[in-house]
């Protein structure tokens, strides 16, 4: 999820309580009824995951497939659908090599954008639903979408994927859970991917370095977030000197995220609200669309442009790929 003040946020905090209030206590409920073996599950309070500790309580079943936390729907249809999406041909190995890849691929293909909330259409959170928005419409999204579809695409393809929640520092501290989806890939190491949130990584970073990574999209750190001393294993993510997100261990559901994803789509006092925006990698640096000003940075250089009425549905098309019937309303409609 991109950047916005945590002011903006405050209302979010309440909400995303929601979703974690069915969590609290240790009591083991039974486990799922799904014809599967019931070696297959296992309590996410036991699940260990290399190197981090377990942060908060609460227990509940998950299928134990690849050792993630995260299941998948994708079928092979989709997988070569998807990939043609990205422009990428099914790589033979899920390896780092291959993570990498497909990031980079998604953040040159898949925009960065808000742009349903602007056109009145529902979000939905449910996989056939993304996959219709993002693969056979070829639309974009914000990181619940994002990095929630990819993520199917990811363990569909063999990687061991883990949903994670963050929080987006805004004023110099962090905001509520759930403000932001980022993902796990356990390979031979660690790697926090994420495709959805905006100006951020060309590559994957190594969870585990704490020296600054470098990549196309910037310099990158991961720290401890202060004051853990590795308690709950909550990580601090800069880029650029700038603090992006405060990444916390423990895995979740994607939907865990329905209720903040709710409260960015529909609160007037969340920045999704105030303005429609689409923004998308390009080989030479970024190309955004801020309600009707267009900026491409290239090569480090800024150049801006306040679009007409009749020059926007062509600038969707023309530099992000997305075909609209009309004009995202600067305001969503009621």
């Amino acid at each position: 999820m991109g950047r916005f003040s945590l002011a903006d946020r405050r209302l979010g905090a309440e909400v995303a309580a929601v979703s974690v209030q069915r969590d609290e206590g240790n009591a083991v409920p039974p486990k799922p009824d799904t014809g599967l073996s019931d070696g297959l599950f296992r309590p996410v309070a036991a699940l260990h995951l290399p190197g981090q500790a377990f942060a908060g309580g609460g227990i509940r079943w998950v299928l134990d497939v690849l050792g993630a936390c995260f299941a998948c729907s994708m079928d092979e249809v989709q997988i070569t659908h998807y990939l043609d999406r990205l422009g990428v041909t099914r790589l033979a190995e899920p390896d780092a090599r291959s993570l990498r890849a497909l990031q980079f691929a998604h953040l040159r293909t898949v925009p960065f954008e808000n742009l349903s909330i602007h056109l009145g259409e529902p979000i939905s959170l449910d996989s056939d639903a993304l996959f219709d928005k993002i693969v056979n419409r070829r639309r974009g999204g914000f990181c619940y979408e994002l990095n929630g579809l990819f993520a199917e695409l990811l363990t569909a393809l063999g990687y061991r994927v883990t949903l994670l929640a963050a929080r987006v520092f805004g004023g110099g501290a962090p905001g509520p859970l759930f403000d932001h989806l980022a993902l796990r890939v356990d390979l031979d190491e660690s790697w926090l991917v994420d495709v959805g949130f905006g100006d951020f990584s060309d590559e994957p970073l190594r969870l585990h370095e704490r020296a600054e990574q470098k990549d196309g999209g910037g310099v990158f750190r991961i720290a401890p977030a202060p004051g853990d001393h590795g308690d709950h294993g909550d990580l601090d993510i800069t880029h650029n000197g700038d603090p992006g997100y405060r990444l916390t261990a423990r895995p979740y559901e994607l939907a865990d995220f329905v209720p903040m994803c709710w409260w960015q789509a529909t609160s007037p006092q969340s920045h999704f609200t105030r303005s429609p925006i689409c923004s998308m990698r390009t080989a030479q640096g970024r190309t955004t669309l801020r309600d009707r000003k267009l900026i491409h940075s290239v090569d480090g250089e800024r150049i801006e442009r306040v679009l007409d009425e009749t020059e926007l549905l062509p600038a969707y098309l023309d530099s992000f790929g997305i075909a609209l019937d009309r004009v995202p309303s600067a305001t969503p409609p009621s």
